[in-house]
């Protein structure tokens, strides 16, 4: 019998690595597991340097070509080298002006993107389309993206976006599509805009089960509820993945009592996840405070962190503002048929009493689900994004 179990064991050990070995790995979900797995996947990369992303075409760019928009635009610095000595590193974005960055032919997925956007980056309208739709999937100013919702330079270091000294805008979100995927840039500032870019994608098969990525910008300024929307309307089966938020507290005291609340599949009234406070629900307690400077402490890891605090100066800027962030990578918040999620502006008055706020709040939400999307709600207008 002992001898039975044993060969019936080995049996099944041998078929499940046969099995684990035969599987063919297509070069998705990279991590430090499997970076000695090799596989058909093809690795691109599109910027002003490579425009279509296409084999043996980086860096083509010609000092002659200068008086076609958008081709040599560092022409003036490279006019002794030449070709293929950083002509065109940058694209100019006029004001009011729409451009596609980048375009790419499926299967496969955005595993990288990096850039720089100039001047205010709430006039930045960064938007991804995915496949054949006509409605974007993300749809938000490229600072909130990217966890600069106030306009200000300041560290951010997690799994999924990081920010790195000169303002350097990096995430690292999985972006799949299957036919193909466009990222355009809208400035809807003013002045002209000067964009550093890269977007780092690979070519393979897609999982049947792969969900698309979306995210959406929200603001309300002042908050009306004290019981502010992340999201609403979300139809189908999906997974909520992370908020960032900018927080802009208009009065005195702790102002994160508020409770995060997860609506799904059909719940009305009540949710069937409810937070016990922000800053619990954004890694935290008791208040951020670092119980010996008895002030707010900043932090980042990997999943959730106070990545910003901005202090009154005593003159023009009044109030306290604040930039948080939660990914639920390793917790993904699944829904099969809806979602909507809200979280309180609630603070502290006298007598132990919570206080309903009416605070500045921006937030984006990140999510995956299968295509079709709801509607997104009307972004904001200029003047509704200023940061004021």
């Amino acid at each position: 019998m002992k001898k039975l179990l044993y060969v019936l064991s080995a049996f099944l050990f041998t078929s499940v690595i046969s099995h684990a070995q035969s599987e063919k790995f297509n070069g998705l979900n990279m991590n430090m597991g499997n970076l000695f797995r090799l596989s058909d996947a093809k690795t691109r990369s599109i910027s002003p340097e490579n425009f279509t992303g296409e084999k043996g075409k980086g860096g083509m760019a010609d000092p002659a070509t200068k008086d076609k928009r958008n081709t040599a635009n560092a022409h003036n610095a490279a006019r002794d080298l030449g070709q293929g000595w950083k002509v065109n590193p940058y694209i100019i974005i006029n004001a009011g002006e729409t451009i596609t960055i980048a375009e790419m032919e499926g299967p496969g997925a955005i595993q990288h993107i990096w850039m720089t956007p100039t001047y205010v980056r709430r006039n930045s309208i960064l938007r991804i389309y995915s496949d054949d739709e006509k409605e974007a999937s993300v749809e938000c100013p490229v600072g909130d993206f990217f966890g600069m919702g106030w306009g200000e330079y300041t560290p951010l270091r997690s799994l999924a976006v990081c920010v790195n000294p000169g303002s350097a805008f990096n995430c690292y979100w999985a972006m799949p599509f299957r036919k193909k995927c466009k990222i355009t840039m809208e400035n809807i500032n003013t002045e002209n805009m000067v964009l550093y870019y890269q977007v780092d994608y690979t070519l393979t098969e897609v999982p049947d089960d792969a969900g698309y990525f979306h995210a959406q910008f929200r603001r309300a300024n002042t908050n009306n509820t004290s019981d502010y929307t992340i999201v609403d309307g979300i139809k189908g089966k999906g997974q909520y993945v992370g908020v960032y938020m900018a927080w802009g507290v208009n009065n005195n005291g702790w102002w994160g009592e508020g409770e995060i609340k997860f609506f799904m599949d059909g719940d009305t009234k009540f949710p069937t996840i409810c937070g016990t406070g922000t800053e619990d629900y954004f890694c935290g307690s008791y208040n951020f405070e670092n119980k010996v400077k008895h002030e707010y402490e900043v932090f980042n890891t990997p999943y959730s962190g106070l990545s910003q605090v901005i202090k009154p100066d005593g003159l023009y800027k009044s109030q306290q503002r604040f930039g948080l962030y939660r990914w639920h990578i390793m917790d993904p918040i699944r829904f099969e048929k809806d979602l909507k999620v809200t979280i309180q502006d609630l603070g502290w008055r006298s007598g132990g009493r919570y206080l309903p706020q009416r605070s500045d709040i921006a937030s984006v939400v990140f999510w995956y689900q299968r295509e079709p999307h709801a509607h997104f709600p009307k972004l904001p207008s200029k003047d509704e994004l200023e940061v004021n």
